[in-house]
């Protein structure tokens, strides 16, 4: 990290205000904190500047579009020069089943997958003709598994993963590397959301039922050393990589399974 540009989106909170602190303590010239929350960007961003004056700098923009994309990148390049590392944190949860609202899918699909897309057609090229660039996502253990309770967010995470996946493939022997975030339960927003027995509430049940909480910090500090050994698949819970190849070996036992759990945690 030592002198590098970094850019976090959705981190005003959560694991994206946690990998803003962490890539700062570690050495990054500027970290670039941008979320929807402008505020609470200012208040991330204000905090790591008290710890070293002009070295970040506080965005607020809607990354589920292009033009939100291009206007923070602008920016980022404007006040510190060639953009390092970008970690498209920014997620969404919401839906549930198939009378899910339609704006609400499309909101999923434009916030945790489209703003991948977006920023990499925007940075790709300048770090290919560099020779160098990282690109980071956050998906999550839901794109690798499925989420029981939010259709939006399994699908769209499952997407996710695929993309960060073909960026490695196509462009990882001219330059670029990439990292994917995918995580079960962490102590966020998210995971809290809805009240006790609400369907708001299912997929935070799920995960707290299949395993660990794990706080924000101890998610950067895993992602920080997945990073400095350029590894692609990070799995802040192991279990995770268990429960992926035992969908592989038998994908009929493993959806039984699953259903068993769902059966479990909404008894019905």
């Amino acid at each position: 990290m030592n002198g590098k540009v970094v850019v976090v989106t959705g981190a005003a909170s959560g694991i994206g205000r946690a990998l803003a602190r962490r890539f700062h303590a570690a050495g990054a010239a500027a970290v670039v904190v941008v979320d929807l929350d402008a505020d609470g960007a200012m208040r991330v961003a204000d905090e790591l500047n008290s710890l070293r004056h002009g070295s970040s700098l506080a965005i607020g923009t809607d990354v589920s579009t292009q033009a939100g994309n291009a206007d923070l990148i602008a920016e980022a390049r404007a006040a510190f020069g060639d953009i390092d590392l970008f970690f498209a944190n920014a997620g969404i949860g919401g839906g549930v089943d198939l009378e899910t609202p339609w704006i609400e899918w499309s909101q999923a699909f434009a916030v945790n997958i489209n703003a991948h897309i977006h920023a990499a057609q925007l940075l790709v090229p300048g770090w290919l003709e560099r020779g160098s660039g990282y690109f980071c996502s956050t998906a999550s253990a839901a794109g690798l598994l499925s989420q029981i309770g939010s259709g939006p967010y399994s699908v769209t995470k499952h997407a996710a993963v695929a993309f960060a996946e073909w960026l490695s493939i196509t462009y990882h022997d001219r330059g670029l590397r990439v990292s994917c975030l995918c995580p079960m339960g962490v102590n966020t927003n998210m995971i809290n959301s809805g009240e006790p027995g609400s369907v708001e509430r299912l997929g935070g049940d799920v995960v707290r039922a299949a395993g660990a909480i794990l706080e924000p910090e101890d998610v950067a500090d895993m992602v920080l050393d997945a990073i400095q050994h350029e590894q692609f698949m990070i799995l802040p819970h192991p279990e995770v990589a268990t429960f992926e190849q035992r969908k592989a070996m038998d994908r009929s036992r493993w959806l039984a399974g699953m259903r068993r759990l769902q059966a479990q945690v909404t008894g019905r």
